[in-house]
């Protein structure tokens, strides 16, 4: 990735439905340019999707959280493919230190997000856990 890349990615990232053309004209380069820059980008794996930033009050689940979950011995890559069933999951994250896993979590209402930390927990594997609801959160 050159400057011109990264520029590009950047202003992807901020807003992914820029036009081509407006694009090319920020970054003072043709459109087939930008449009083989991006096709690039993607065929290496660089850009993996686009997506939307939806405001946290407009039809999102309104119970977010994240839980933190211990895991015994080798299940990892189990526990992982256990996760990929719950539509509740946002993104599972390993990481070190005390937890293994931190798992984002988002649901519609505190009944169902009970049900979902249950069974969570139920997977074998599973040794520990601890969970915390997000309450405000600020995009940089």
């Amino acid at each position: 990735m050159d400057d011109t890349d990264r520029h590009l990615v950047s202003l992807l990232r901020d807003n992914a439905r820029l036009p081509v053309a407006t694009l090319a004209k920020k970054l003072g380069v043709s459109r087939g340019t930008v449009q083989n820059r991006i096709n690039r980008l993607i065929e290496h794996g660089t850009i993996e999707g686009f997506t939307v930033r939806a405001k946290p009050d407009a039809g999102i689940p309104r119970i977010r959280a994240t839980m933190m979950i211990g895991v015994e011995g080798e299940r990892s890559d189990r526990i992982l493919d256990e996760l990929r069933k719950f539509p509740e999951v946002r993104a599972v994250h390993t990481t070190n230190g005390r937890w293994d896993m931190v798992i984002e979590l988002a649901t519609e209402n505190l009944q169902e997000f009970d049900r979902v930390l249950h069974r969570i927990r139920q997977i074998a594997g599973v040794t520990a856990s601890e969970t915390s609801l997000l309450l405000s959160s600020y995009n940089f």
